[in-house]
């Protein structure tokens, strides 16, 4: 099983946009020379960018995971996103003025601070990847649509699932799953904060989870023990993640 140590980030990325537009051997090329850009380095726990912050740059995630999140006056915190590697935690951001939202890091993240030029460029230059991307794009946002509904609609049982079985085929999509198993760093703290929950109550529901041998979680990896049932008790609809790979249907020769 590939780990995260050892892909690089182009191949993460590419094989992400892959399902959305067959890349061809320049295309790829185009992607490797992202890593030309600088590479920085954040711990747990601390932000790469925070609400209020200047966006001058587009953050692509190395290794690691990452959150966007909201805070209340209050210090309530709500969740709205997960990052994994080969996603851009803010493609087109930059042309804001001021950030809505914070990005996080939930463990170690590594990321490259491409300067928004080279975005341009690349989607100038290499068209087929411009579509990828704008493609990436359309499944963010139906990807926060899932999890609207999810808030609104599901009950803890069922977001917790949700939450699992996707995060699951997001990262098995860049080969970062094997047997079941990733890396899961999110504590359940986090949990609740991305599922609306309160830790007493998500701790609980993950114990009923774990006892109905639907999962299998340690301190820093979640194993998926039957996925079918899993999907089941999440309703889980595979088709926000848009994963069946249309691009295998272009020709990246034209």
């Amino acid at each position: 099983m590939e780990t995260s140590m050892t892909m690089t980030i182009d191949h993460a990325l590419g094989r992400k946009l892959e399902r959305f537009a067959r890349l061809s051997e320049e295309d790829h090329r185009a992607l490797r020379r992202l890593r030309e850009a600088p590479l920085r380095e954040v711990e747990p726990r601390a932000d790469l960018i925070a609400e209020g912050d200047e966006p001058a740059v587009v953050r692509l995630s190395e290794s690691g995971w990452a959150c966007r999140y909201k805070h209340l006056p209050n210090g309530r915190r709500q969740i709205v996103g997960l990052f994994v590697p080969g996603d851009f935690c803010d493609l087109n951001v930059y042309i804001l003025r001021h950030l809505d939202h914070s990005i996080g890091a939930i463990s170690k993240v590594r990321y490259y601070a491409l300067p928004p030029h080279m975005i341009e460029e690349l989607v100038h230059d290499r068209p087929r990847i411009g579509k990828a991307l704008l493609w990436n794009e359309l499944v963010q946002a139906s990807i926060q649509r899932e999890w609207l509904l999810t808030l609104g609609q599901r009950n803890a049982r069922e977001r917790l699932a949700n939450l699992f079985v996707e995060m699951f085929h997001r990262v098995r999509s860049i080969g970062l799953a094997g047997d079941g198993k990733f890396e899961f760093p999110l504590t359940q703290t986090d949990l609740a904060d991305t599922t609306g929950m309160t830790p007493v109550h998500t701790n609980r529901t993950i114990q009923e989870l774990r006892q109905e041998g639907l999962i299998d979680m340690d301190r820093r990896h979640l194993g998926i023990c039957d996925l079918a049932a899993l999907s089941r008790l999440a309703m889980f609809n595979a088709g926000y993640l848009h994963l069946d790979r249309e691009g295998e249907t272009l020709d990246a020769a034209n």
